[in-house]
């Protein structure tokens, strides 16, 4: 599944993204938006990760969202 995807359907995917990443608040969410760039920023910025774990988390949380959601 390709970020486009995602961010289309963001509501969606928002409370996936609360289960994972718990620290970030509902008003934060919103303002992401879906936009990939934003919320590893969010990430980053909440748990003091690199940008290479933030990417890591994304990466296995959208395979997961793929899995789950039967999608390409």
């Amino acid at each position: 599944m390709n970020w486009d995807r995602i961010e289309g359907n963001w509501k969606q995917f928002k409370g996936n993204v609360k289960e994972q990443w718990g620290r970030l608040t509902d008003d934060q969410i919103d303002v992401i938006a879906g936009r990939r760039e934003h919320l590893a920023g969010k990430i980053q910025e909440t748990y003091g990760l690199t940008r290479d774990e933030t990417e890591n988390q994304l990466d296995e949380w959208q395979k997961r969202m793929k899995d789950n959601y039967h999608i390409d």
